[in-house]
Formats: C-alpha cells, sequence, structure tokens
C-alpha cells in the first residue's frame, strides 16, 4: 500500500521533464523555476531520497584495448658464398724404386756331436712301516620308536558331465568337371636287329680210374659164453667163470654157446668211369627288337575336381569331469630315530713310509755343439728414391657476399579506447547536491 500512494507522485515528476519548462507551471509552482533556493537541499527522509541512495548505480569506465595488426616488411640479408678458383701448381712425386745389391755374409753352421759322461746318481728306496695307535671313538647307537600321528587327507571325488557343444563344420562338396587338354601320345613301333653273342657250351669227355674199394663180408662165429648166475643148487653166484666153494658137489657155474654174426673187411680194385666237362666258346646272331616312339599330337578329355566348402553346425556331447574333495582323518605310525653315542677304544695300524737314498753309477749322452761360420754370398734389394714433377690442379677458396631480400612479418598492437558501464553499489546516506547560491539547484539535477 505504501508504493501505491508514491505512484501519482512519480508519474507527475516524469511528466514533467518530459515535457520542459512550458508545462512545469502546472505542479504548484514547484517546477516554475530553473533552481530552487539552497535550503531546499537538505536531506529528507522521502521515499525518492532513500530509493537514489540505495539502489544500484553505473558509472562510465574508459579501457584501453590493443588490437593486433600484422604488416609485411621487407629487409636485405647478405649471404656468405664460398667459391673454388682452380689453380694449375707443379709438385714433386717422389718413387721408391728397388735395385740388387750383392753381399756377402757369414752365417753360422753348427755341429752337435755326442759323448759318454758317467755320473752318480742318489736313488730314492720307499719303505713302507706299519705302528700300531690306540685311540678311543665315540660309535653312534641308533634306537627306532614309533608314534602315532593323525593327518588328514583331501580325497577327490570325480564325477563325469556332459554338456552339449555347438561348432561349424565346412564340409567339402566335390564337383566333377571335364575339359580337353591338348596332349602328346607316342605311338610304339617294333624293329627287329640282329647281335653276334658269345656262349659257352660244356663238352662231356669220359674217363676210366683205378679204384680202391673197401668191401667186406658178414661170417657166423660159434662162442662159449658164461652164465652170470649159478644153477640152482648152487646159492652164490658165479665170479671169474668159476664156481664158489660153497656150491655143493652137484652144483657148479654153467656156460652156453652163442652164434654171432662178424665183419670181415677186405680191399677190392674196381675200375670207375668218370666224367669231366670241357667249356668251349661259339658265337651265334640272336635276334632283339628295338622299339620306337613316334609323338603324335592329339587332345584328350581331362577330368579334374573342384571343392567347394559349405558351413554346417553340428552339436556333440563334449564331456568334462567335476572334483569336489572330501577331508578324511588318517593314523599312520612314523618312525622316530634317537641316536646315543658309546665310547670305545679301538687300535688301528697306520702306515709312514721311509725313504733312503741309494747311490747309483749311471752313463748319459750329453750333446756338445760347435758352431762354424761359413761365407755366403746373398743378394738384397736396395730402396732409392726417383723425383719427378707432376702438374697438378688446385682449388683455392675465396668467400663473398651476395645479398638478397626477404620478407618477415611484423605484429603491431594498435591502442583504441573502449567506455563500458560498470556497477557500483552503495548504500550510504547521500551528501547533498547544492549549486552555488546565485545559481541554485535544479530540480532535474536532484532526481538525476
Amino acid at each position: 500500500m505504501r508504493y501505491v500512494q508514491w505512484v501519482p507522485v512519480v508519474l507527475a515528476i516524469t511528466i514533467a521533464l518530459a515535457t520542459g519548462t512550458e508545462a512545469q507551471a502546472g505542479y504548484c509552482g514547484a517546477a516554475s523555476y530553473n533552481c530552487c533556493p539552497t535550503e531546499a537541499c537538505a536531506p529528507c527522509g522521502n521515499y525518492m531520497t532513500a530509493k537514489s541512495c540505495c539502489g544500484p548505480q553505473y558509472k562510465t569506465v574508459k579501457e584501453t584495448v590493443y588490437d593486433c595488426k600484422v604488416e609485411q616488411c621487407t629487409k636485405t640479408v647478405y649471404d656468405t658464398v664460398i667459391e673454388k678458383i682452380p689453380c694449375k701448381t707443379v709438385k714433386n712425386v717422389y718413387e721408391t724404386r728397388y735395385r740388387d745389391v750383392c753381399y756377402t755374409a757369414c752365417v753360422p753352421k753348427i755341429n752337435t756331436c755326442y759323448k759318454t759322461v758317467n755320473y752318480t746318481a742318489c736313488k730314492p728306496v720307499y719303505t713302507t712301516r706299519y705302528k700300531t695307535i690306540s685311540c678311543k671313538i665315540c660309535k653312534p647307537v641308533w634306537k627306532t620308536c614309533y608314534k602315532t600321528v593323525n593327518y588328514k587327507v583331501r580325497k577327490p571325488i570325480y564325477k563325469r558331465h556332459y554338456r552339449t557343444v555347438s561348432y561349424s563344420v565346412c564340409k567339402p562338396i566335390y564337383d566333377k568337371c571335364y575339359k580337353t587338354v591338348p596332349c602328346t601320345t607316342y605311338k610304339t613301333v617294333p624293329e627287329t636287329r640282329y647281335r653276334d653273342v658269345c656262349y659257352t657250351v660244356c663238352k662231356p669227355v669220359q674217363e676210366w680210374h683205378t679204384v680202391d674199394v673197401q668191401c667186406g663180408e658178414w661170417k657166423t662165429v660159434t662162442e662159449q659164453v658164461p652164465v652170470s648166475t649159478c644153477v640152482p643148487s648152487c646159492s652164490v653166484p658165479c665170479a671169474d667163470n668159476a664156481c664158489t666153494t660153497n656150491c655143493g658137489p652137484s652144483g657148479g657155474c654153467c656156460t652156453k654157446t652163442v652164434c654171432r654174426r662178424v665183419w670181415c673187411p677186405k680191399t677190392v680194385q674196381k675200375k670207375v668211369c668218370t666224367t669231366r666237362y670241357c667249356k668251349e666258346i661259339k658265337r651265334k646272331r640272336v635276334p632283339y627288337t628295338v622299339c620306337k616312339r613316334i609323338p603324335q599330337c592329339g587332345t584328350r578329355r581331362v577330368c579334374h575336381t573342384t571343392v567347394r566348402y559349405v558351413k554346417q553346425q553340428v552339436c556333440k556331447r563334449v564331456p568334462y569331469t567335476t572334483v569336489c574333495y572330501t577331508e578324511q582323518c588318517c593314523t599312520k605310525q612314523v618312525p622316530v630315530r634317537s641316536c646315543t653315542w658309546v665310547k670305545q677304544c679301538v687300535q688301528k695300524r697306520i702306515p709312514y713310509t721311509t725313504c733312503r737314498y741309494v747311490k747309483e753309477c749311471r752313463t748319459k749322452t750329453v750333446p756338445v755343439r760347435s758352431c762354424t761360420m761359413v761365407k755366403e754370398t746373398r743378394t738384397k734389394k736396395v730402396p732409392y728414391t726417383v723425383c719427378r714433377k707432376v702438374e697438378c690442379c688446385t682449388y683455392k677458396t675465396r668467400t663473398r657476399c651476395v645479398p638478397r631480400t626477404v620478407t618477415y612479418n611484423v605484429t603491431r598492437r594498435i591502442p583504441r579506447t573502449v567506455c563500458r558501464k560498470v556497477p557500483v553499489d552503495t548504500c550510504c546516506t547521500p551528501e547533498p547536491v547544492c549549486c552555488e547560491p546565485s545559481k541554485g539547484c535544479c530540480l532535474f539535477d536532484i532526481f538525476k
């Protein structure tokens, strides 16, 4: 409601400012004068004064801004150029040559002779002896005990499962095609030829020889053979073809007649016919066939196979195994070995070696070298230098400066002034704006 009361006042002042000096007399004489007295500039507590003091204000600020401008400039640059100037000179070239020079050299000739020298050598003779030593040793005595140990074992349990896997298979499809191909065939033409062949013939020759043949005949011989047992009246067996004295008068050993066949060898001469073969070389003409191959051009149909692949989905069952472990308690006997040391006296024989030297006369062959100087003519190459003059072309270096124009870019900064408004927030008691006493204060300046 407070703002609504001040709306007619604000509108009246706005209309007065817009219409100029002629319309200022209609507002109770307040705007009829250009200036007001000094007392009217005292601060008052109305709304317009508070609004002009605490509201946002703007002030104009001048700011210098630099614009960049690129300009092309030229300058002269001097390049240093090196020139080569040919110059003919004469220089000395030295060559090394060789000539043969004969000289006499004394060459040492070493002769080696050998002479026999007697000397005495000390030959070592080693003898091994033994001595008995008593010593104490600690002998270990091991004792094995067993203790029960519990432990856990993870026992695997395997299960077999199957899963279906689909995969692509390229199935080949074979197609038979025929094409005509030029080919060369060979026709075989037989031809009969003859050649001389040597062959060997074995000719039989009969010969008669007298040969001693071992032969014989079987004859029947009668012999008396003693019987191995006595007659029933004698209880003791016979020995050495005689009866023992224990037999009675009617008892005793007896013999029997045996017939056996005996082979009687004899030598008989017989004529034997032997046949031996003598080799004889003969010749004969043997026909043989030679085949000639005559080429003939023709065509033939060749079958060739083309392959194309067709993708096909195939499913198969793939086995796989799963493992699960089950803990199981087990017991085992673990051997525990304990060792105790027992002292024991032991005698042992220790070998030791003694050495003595025995003098021995020996003979050795010592080489004796003698040197004699022998004169010998040799040839050596002696170098000497030959100088000759050779014309050559050398180059001298000269430096000169060559000017050239170079274009380069230069960036210039051109200043210019830009005005912009900057908001200034001031909330304080405004100072009274007063004119000079002679001029007074304009109403327009108060509400500016």
